[in-house]
């Protein structure tokens, strides 16, 4: 079962069962998911492409949540809590530090980078092998430490 057909029939069984936090969450992240498709103009998305979308909806309920909590709005930063519970079940494991920076060592290493001013080229490399098992803010942080030692 492909992961879009995972979300549609978790979808449908929210509904029957009424849970109505599941059943937004997921009609959000299916419209996020229709919208990625039309705007690539295409039908079909492998699941590569919705773990993308989801990847991109969890790093938006992330922000939400840092400003709720700056502005102290506990209320509005526990439901996005709650939706990126729902969001996360769908995202593949995460990697650990020691498996991002393997990755980051191999990709320093393959592209023979100089230093801290090839992060971007490092970044883009390291994020593609973790395949978004790994987020932007942690493997950052590793390139930056792995770099500023060359």
């Amino acid at each position: 079962m492909s992961l879009k057909e995972q979300i549609e029939q978790d979808f449908v069984a929210a509904r029957k069962e009424k849970n109505e936090l599941v059943v937004s969450t997921l009609g959000m992240l299916k419209a996020a998911v229709t919208n990625a498709e039309i705007a690539g103009m295409r039908k079909g998305f492998t699941d590569e492409d919705v773990l993308k979308v989801i990847v991109s909806e969890v790093k938006k309920h992330k922000d939400s949540i840092a400003e709720y909590e700056k502005g102290e709005r506990v209320d509005l930063a526990s439901k996005e809590k709650q939706e990126l519970e729902i969001l996360a079940k769908y995202l593949p494991v995460q990697m650990s530090e020691e498996e991002i920076k393997k990755i980051a060592e191999e990709k320093i290493k393959e592209l023979g980078v100089s230093g801290p001013s090839d992060f971007g080229k490092v970044m883009g490399a390291v994020m593609k092998a973790a395949a978004g098992r790994a987020s932007g803010d942690a493997v950052g942080k590793i390139v930056k430490e792995l770099l500023e030692k060359k």
